[in-house]
């Protein structure tokens, strides 16, 4: 009788390994208390691409070969927890800050650039153009565009169809269920995004610690709970970059336990819970 083939075990030595290849990739820390989250996350991708051990994993992951490879590593250890409104008090702050600009740029045909920055399911970017049309339904006629960006293509995807469940579309108001919301003619209960906030929604893959392709500045920038996952150099390395992505009076949102140390140096200043302006167009510490 074949006894079970126990599930392979990583050790310290490949933890380390892949931990220090997670970190230079995405910028994210895996501590060592993370070791049996990573080890459970990754055992599917071992039987992928039939790989015994963790060992042979390391290798591949590594080497010029496992180029694909390192994008779904990264995918199966990034944790995507989002639900639509999160931190409602920032949508509220973008409204009360941004929109009579934003209103006085449907008549003279100015751009209006927000960027939702590891926008996981889709849920925050989508959030953050219901609260603005809500407020303001002319704003679907002008040229209103969100960039929603993450480093996981998986989410990226799955946002793209604007598909929720119930379950994922709890924390939506009603009123926005039904007027920006599709029900599916299947009776799983499941609604899909409408056209309107597709066509001012797009999707793309970005790792923030890669080059932006974005040629133009934002007048927002939600990046919120995302840098949690990066220690105090990665994030150092990230505040100048957004600054310089922003407009001057641009707003920046992080996560609840997010924080600038100190925001001057970057050029922004605090205007609320985890919110912040750019107050200067430069005068800032170099990247």
């Amino acid at each position: 009788m074949r006894q079970p083939v126990s599930p392979p075990q990583i050790d310290d030595q490949q933890f380390d390994r892949i931990a220090a290849l997670t970190y230079r990739e995405s910028g994210i820390k895996l501590v060592p208390e993370k070791r049996a989250m990573v080890q459970s996350r990754l055992r599917h991708r071992l039987r992928a691409l039939n790989i015994e051990g963790f060992s042979s994993y390391a290798d591949h992951v590594t080497s010029t070969q496992g180029a694909d490879e390192r994008r779904f590593m990264i995918s199966a250890l990034t944790t995507n927890v989002t639900q639509f409104f999160r931190e409602a008090q920032h949508f509220e702050a973008l409204c009360r800050a941004m929109l009579p600009e934003f209103t006085e740029r449907v008549s003279t045909k100015r751009r209006i650039r927000i960027w939702s920055a590891g926008c996981s399911n889709g849920q925050e970017p989508y959030s953050i153009a219901m609260h603005l049309l809500a407020q303001e339904p002319k704003l679907a006629l002008a040229d209103f565009r969100i960039l929603a960006t993450d480093i996981d293509p998986r989410v990226i995807s799955f946002a793209s169809k604007g598909q929720y469940s119930p379950a994922q579309l709890s924390e939506l108001p009603q009123e926005h269920l039904e007027c920006f919301t599709t029900e599916r003619p299947d009776q799983t209960g499941d609604r899909i995004i409408n056209d309107t906030l597709k066509s001012i929604v797009s999707f793309r893959e970005l790792n923030l610690f890669s080059d932006w392709p974005m040629q133009f500045q934002f007048d927002a920038i939600f990046c919120r709970n995302v840098v949690i996952y990066f220690d105090q150099t990665m994030q150092e390395k990230l505040w100048p970059r957004f600054s310089r992505a922003l407009q001057p009076g641009g707003l920046f949102f992080l996560g609840h336990s997010e924080r600038i140390a100190d925001p001057s140096a970057y050029g922004f200043r605090s205007c609320g819970t985890t919110a912040y302006v750019k107050s200067t167009p430069q005068n800032f510490k170099a990247q």
